[in-house]
């Protein structure tokens, strides 16, 4: 949802990569939710971050307590940040209507969006 919303609202000012710790495939309750806000996330794919490490990033955000305390090193300058947001599959876990599921979502999203309406880039 992080590199959705990143490309819909600053992709003029940041080159957005999303990747994880672990792949897990295209949630499509992400997908669903973002799509409510006009954000098509459909064709995104999960990535594993080893598959970055090429890159220098000037920044690189971690989203949730895993990635953070299993990120890896990255070569060059690059800053790692965390800001830490729910996992909605792990809020939706034990949640039996799809209403109620779709809700976290919907939470972490709009949460993940103010982050990134907030978010300024540092011209090193």
């Amino acid at each position: 949802m992080a590199e959705g919303w990143v490309k819909f609202l600053k992709n003029d000012e940041i080159d957005a990569y999303s990747a994880g710790i672990e792949t897990h495939g295209l949630n499509p309750y992400a997908v669903k939710v973002m799509a409510e806000k006009g954000v098509d996330i459909s064709n995104h794919k999960s990535t594993n971050v080893k598959d970055l490490l090429h890159i220098n990033f000037d920044y690189v955000i971690t989203v949730c307590g895993h990635a953070n305390e299993s990120c890896p090193i990255f070569p060059g300058k690059t800053k790692i940040i965390h800001v830490g947001f729910d996992d909605p599959p792990l809020l939706a876990l034990k949640l039996e209507s799809e209403e109620e599921k779709l809700n976290c979502y919907r939470k972490v999203r709009d949460e993940i969006r103010n982050f990134i309406m907030n978010l300024f880039v540092l011209n090193n």
